[in-house]
């Protein structure tokens, strides 16, 4: 019912034309007494350059700065002209148009105050306010442009008379002048500024209201700022009882001290947020919940699309308007349009900094003038996933073609996956930055190029690409394309890549393969692409969510062409997968079947680690008849060995009258998720899933994480694989200050629960402290899901380790010259499990040489090894037994 309300009020705030926006309670209304949910986005840059906007950063620290650096060079009149274009270009009607058919409902006018009047050391008469046209002419456009499409205006005094925070580049703080708390005329020419604009605008339904200063950041003494805003807050009120007043803390905007209660009964708090986690807004929401008053996020962004989504949802989840810092910015991914730079401007700014002698003025004057005419929305580069992610994707994880059909018999351009949140249309390693929160800035498109995802993009020397190339790529990350097929049939496939090492990269249809794993080898170089053609993969006509998945990262990816064939391959198999229920094998055939055929258990045979297990189950799927299912008795895992073999020469037949090719131990593909082994230690942030619990560094040997801000009920679960059935001592590695913790410890199997020790932690005196405590269990080999629940809370958990004491249960104990092989693909160390004392290890690569010999080893790192396969023999004696293992 709750979510049925949500829907029900995002609907009424889309869809009626509201006006004369007020404060209700904890909501806005606008004068129909509809809810609103305010949708906007910051105008920055256009009455104010900040300098890293417009990237001339180390040229100036503030706007006034490069002003006068601009007089300087330029002239006062080429300066002038500069502006007055910049101000006639970078907002028009096109862009509040742009802003409402995108869906967006309001904007943020970051305001300077010298455009509505001069500074004070500037006054004729000290004390007195000189008005200037050019400021309220703007703002005057701008309205009627709101007006026009139904938007909300707000007011936003963004650089305040001296300037209202030490940071130059945000407020144009000039340190040599007083700023607005050390001068009582800056002071008194703020609240008359604000006067005039309430007294011009007061009877303005589309003014939304006004923000009365921007991110104040000073040391200010008790109550000042709450009093300087209720001294601005009457003036206001002299000629305007309709429009909202909004309010930001100190410290950026989000220091309330002194703030509360609200003076005001048509007021809302203001926050800022930027690169935190979103999770939760608590640290604001108290406000609203104790003095029933509205909240609004009146700036934040300068993240991923992922960042934007996530921040909008639960923005929206708890009734909060928003609006997303900045329209459009100097090459720039981040914003919904980008504004192009020219060789011109570059030299003057590069100049500026020291960094190269001066361009001619007049080459100066034309970049200058090129960048305003540059800044206008029909020159700019529409950035449409940014737009996507702050309204659609908010409400829909749905898919949608990048830029226009993707039509198979083509090409497919890596950089241009579907429009889409994370986890839908692409996975990346690193996909938003939370650097408040971390510490640790992250950069979620490596290359910063083409757009604002997670998938890191570059430019590209391919003289067969669109300029771009996805690179930086790791392991299990991918990417989806919507696309169009237009004829069954068989197809060559040509994937465009260059890479230092080999790789693996893979093709699915609707979530099944299409195609055995593709093998990329060295091309010599990052930007020596070249063509790895597969032949004769069947595709079916129709629309379908193609992946391209990299098995193995490490390689750039620009394209992947596919041509109709009109060859017909020989029946066979292409390719076999162990699937996560771990009891079902995928095998993929390169021709369709025909369904109306019955296949019997007795036509193949399944092997795990060299023994054959009973199939209990296997059919054609009913959605793509190239795919038969094999279910089995018993379960396999990560670590095993699987092979399957078809025995009949004339049973199983096509769609093409061609009867499958036996085949016998045909290697299974097994990248099934790995677990954690047990005997083995759980290290406490390993957890697949988790209620409650935080991670904070340990100062614990061996450093790491450690999970704490432990309560009743919080709980951890993490996969495990028991390999050894028979009795355990499991150790608890804790840390208490003041209190002495209880920990339940359960295997989960199914609807199987089983409670396998409750513990009491000690109290250890410090966070940090650690004790290690112990209990004893027996338990069954096999893959579980292994749940820690805090009983009672207080205290920090390390690892938990699990240690075979014996009984194995009357397990045979016979030396056998198999062995197993983790994980498999390994990236740094493998695993190798024998019953054997003595024996020796060689690994080769695929061309036979060897690479590795050594006697009795289990553990070997293979972390210097290039991506690929390789062969790793053991033997002892007269015999010896070989497996392949992937090196990701």
């Amino acid at each position: 019912m709750k979510k049925l309300f949500l829907v029900l009020f995002v609907f009424i705030s889309n869809l009626v034309n509201t006006q004369n926006l007020s404060a209700l309670g904890p909501y806005l209304k606008d004068d129909s007494s509809n809810n609103v949910i305010l949708k906007g986005i910051n105008l920055g840059g256009w009455m104010l350059q900040e300098p890293y906007l417009f990237q001339f950063t180390g040229a100036a620290d503030s706007q006034h700065e490069f002003k006068e650096k601009l007089v300087e060079f330029i002239g006062q009149e080429n300066t002038d002209e500069f502006y007055n274009s910049w101000y006639e270009n970078f907002i028009t009607q096109g862009d509040i148009d742009s802003l409402s058919n995108f869906g967006f409902n309001s904007v943020r006018l970051p305001m300077h105050y010298d455009l509505f009047t001069l500074p004070i050391q500037d006054e004729p008469v000290l004390g007195e306010q000189t008005w200037l046209d050019i400021g309220f002419s703007m703002v005057d456009d701008l309205l009627d442009w709101c007006e026009a499409n139904n938007m909300y205006l707000i007011l936003d005094l963004h650089a305040a008379p001296g300037g209202q925070g030490y940071g130059s580049d945000i407020n144009d703080y000039n340190p040599n002048l007083p700023s607005l708390w050390e001068s009582e005329e800056n002071k008194n020419k703020t609240i008359a500024l604000w006067g005039k604009l309430a007294e011009r605008y007061s009877d303005e339904p589309w003014i939304g209201g006004y923000d009365l200063l921007n991110e104040t950041h000073w040391d200010l003494g008790e109550n000042e700022l709450r009093n300087f805003y209720i001294d601005v807050t009457n003036e206001i009120r002299q000629y305007d009882q309709n429009h909202i007043i909004f309010i930001e803390g100190n410290g950026y905007a989000n220091d309330f001290s002194g703030l509360t209660p609200p003076w005001d009964d048509n007021m809302v708090y203001s926050f800022h947020k930027y690169w935190s986690f979103n999770d939760s807004l608590d640290w604001v929401t108290w406000m609203r919940n104790q003095y029933n008053i509205p909240l609004w996020m009146g700036e934040g962004g300068e993240n991923s699309n992922q960042w934007f989504t996530e921040a909008i949802k639960i923005f929206e989840e708890n009734y909060i308007g928003w609006a997303f810092w900045p329209w459009k910015k100097l090459e720039s991914i981040s914003a919904p349009f980008e504004i192009h730079t020219n060789s011109n401007y570059q030299s003057l700014i590069n100049y500026f900094r020291g960094e190269s002698s001066a361009p001619s003025v007049e080459n100066a004057v034309n970049g200058l003038m090129q960048l305003a005419e540059d800044s206008h929305i029909s020159n700019n580069r529409f950035q449409r996933d940014v737009v996507d992610a702050m309204i659609r994707q908010v409400s829909s994880n749905e898919t949608l073609p990048f830029d226009g059909p993707n039509i198979i018999p083509g090409v497919l351009y890596a950089s241009d996956y579907d429009l889409g949140p994370m986890g839908y249309a692409y996975s990346d390693a690193d996909y938003a930055t939370y650097h408040i929160n971390t510490d640790n800035f992250q950069a979620w498109n490596q290359g910063w190029q083409y757009r604002n995802d997670g998938v890191d993009i570059e430019n590209s020397s391919d003289t067969d690409g669109n300029g771009y190339q996805v690179g930086f790529t790791s392991d299990d990350e991918w990417l989806i394309f919507t696309v169009d097929i237009q004829e069954s049939g068989f197809y060559n496939i040509v994937t465009r890549y260059a890479s230092t090492s080999s790789g693996i990269f893979s093709l699915e249809l609707d979530g099944i393969p299409i195609v055995d794993n593709i093998i990329l080898y060295n091309t010599g170089s990052y930007s020596n692409f070249v063509n790895k053609l597969t032949q004769g993969i069947y595709l079916p006509q129709g629309t379908f969510k193609l992946k391209m998945k990299m098995i193995t990262g490490g390689y750039n990816l620009s394209s992947v062409n596919f041509d109709l064939s009109d060859e017909i391959p020989e029946f066979s198999i292409e390719y076999a997968e162990a699937q996560e229920d771990l009891s079902t094998i995928l095998l993929l055939l390169n021709q369709p079947l025909d369904i109306d055929q019955e296949i019997n258990d007795s036509y193949f045979g399944v092997f795990v680690n060299s023994e054959e297990v009973t199939i209990s189950d296997i059919e054609i799927s009913e959605e793509n008849p190239q795919v038969i299912y094999i279910s089995t008795d018993e379960e396999y895992s990560f670590l095993d060995d699987i092979s399957v073999s078809f025995y009949q020469e004339t049973e199983l037949v096509s769609i093409y009258n061609e009867y499958l090719i036996p085949f016998s131990n045909y290697p299974v593909y097994n990248n099934v998720s790995e677990r954690i082994i047990i005997p083995g230690l759980v290290e406490a942030e390993d957890y697949v899933y988790q209620e409650g619990l935080s991670t904070e560094e340990t100062s614990d040997i061996n450093g790491g994480l450690n999970i704490g801000y432990t309560d009743s009920g919080d709980f951890a679960d993490y996969l495990v694989l028991v390999t050894e059935s028979g009795d355990y001592d499991i150790n608890f590695r804790a840390a208490s200050e003041n209190q002495s913790g209880s920990i339940l410890l359960q295997l989960i199997d199914g609807a199987e629960v089983q409670n396998l020790t409750q513990i009491s932690l000690p109290i250890t005196g410090g966070w940090q402290t650690w004790e290690t405590v112990s209990a004893s269990t027996t338990l069954n080999e096999g893959s579980y899901k292994l749940r820690m629940k805090v009983i009672q809370p207080g205290f920090n958990l390390n690892w938990i380790e699990f240690d075979y004491t014996g009984n194995s249960m009357g397990l045979n104990d016979n030396l056998i010259t198999d062995f197993r092989i983790f994980p498999n693909p390994a990236n740094d160390l493998i695993n190798l499990t024998t019953q054997l004392e003595h024996f020796k290890v060689e690994i080769f690569d695929l061309l036979g040489k060897k690479l590795f010999e050594s006697y009795n080893l289990k553990i070997i790192d293979v972390t210097n090894y290039d991506k690929g396969t390789y062969l790793l023999k053991v033997s002892s004696g007269y015999n010896s037994n070989s497996k392949l293992f992937i090196k990701k």
